[in-house]
């Protein structure tokens, strides 16, 4: 028998047969009339190249090689089933599912400590990878499956991109406590930096690129300002590091300043302008929208993210 021309519907109607000994009664039980099931049993016949039953009075009695079919048949529309409705059956504690995120280090630091809490709790034999966040590359790393999903700030994504905001970053100036322009001089954390003493420090910036441009720098340029960026560092804890032992100053999202203001001894101030608030979101490809696992992460990463 050539499986490439058979048709595997046909499964389905010696199951019931197998199972009812009778057309009557198969039909009623896949929703098939009787002449459409003694159809597909004459079908069978050829196919498989035996009667597969026989009548005994009103009874069909399967023949010996079609007994020998039912245990394997059973089992394969079993699997299948079970196959096609995984998502209702998912079980995260039982799962060796493995995941690769991709993140700045602010996740590795604010999302990574809560998440792998959750996955020794919920889901001890499932692995999470974090690897580096590449802005420009998300599209193709997520396409050609190399990561499971990225934690970007929300930009216009593809059609294929499944996509949930997560939270949005308010932006503070950071010092050094007892910098002798900003604490030293008698600032009180949390008020407003000058504009022109803000213009005038060194400034350390964010960026995986190395880039010396970035959000702070276009809200200036809208109120006619530009800074001294002196340093670009790639990750979120060399800039808040640098600023701590020296007296450069940065703009960081909210979230992460108060994370590390007491353990770096940092002190945080309101910016002299309008910064944008970025919408931080989380992007998969969406032919995994639907996967069980993939779903449960999501879940798990939204709650953990839930109160930023």
């Amino acid at each position: 028998m050539n499986l490439l021309s058979f048709d595997l519907n046909l499964l389905r109607v010696l199951s019931a047969l197998l199972a009812e000994h009778s057309t009557t009664r198969a039909g009623e039980k896949i929703g098939l009339s009787q002449s459409a099931v003694s159809a597909a049993l004459n079908r069978l016949r050829h196919a498989l190249n035996d009667p597969l039953f026989v009548r005994q009075g009103q009874r069909l009695v399967p023949t010996d090689f079609a007994r020998t079919l039912e245990r394997p048949l059973e089992k394969i529309l079993g699997d299948l089933q079970q196959a096609l409705s995984g998502s209702d059956r998912f079980d995260p504690y039982q799962s060796d599912t493995s995941f690769k995120v991709s993140g700045s280090d602010f996740f590795a630091t604010l999302l990574m400590p809560q998440l792998a809490e959750v996955f020794a709790r919920k889901a001890p034999l499932m692995r999470i990878q974090q690897v580096d966040l590449v802005p420009e590359s998300y599209v193709g790393i997520l396409e050609n499956a190399a990561i499971d999903l990225a934690l970007i700030p929300k930009i216009a994504f593809p059609s294929w991109i499944g996509y949930q905001p997560l939270f949005r970053s308010r932006f503070v100036v950071i010092a050094r406590k007892g910098h002798p322009q900003l604490g030293g001089n008698g600032l009180a954390p949390g008020s407003k930096v000058d504009m022109d003493l803000f213009c005038s420090l060194g400034h350390v910036l964010f960026s995986t690129e190395g880039n010396l441009h970035g959000l702070g720098d276009a809200a200036l340029a809208k109120v006619g300002r530009s800074r001294r960026v002196v340093m670009s560092l790639p990750a979120f804890s060399g800039v808040t590091n640098a600023v701590a032992h020296s007296d450069l100053i940065a703009l960081v999202a909210h979230q992460y300043a108060d994370y590390v203001a007491e353990l770096l001894g940092l002190d945080m101030f309101e910016a002299p302008m309008p910064v944008p608030e970025p919408e931080l979101c989380m992007i998969w490809h969406e032919r995994s929208t639907n996967n069980p696992a993939h779903r449960w992460l999501r879940q798990q990463v939204s709650q953990v993210l839930a109160n930023f």
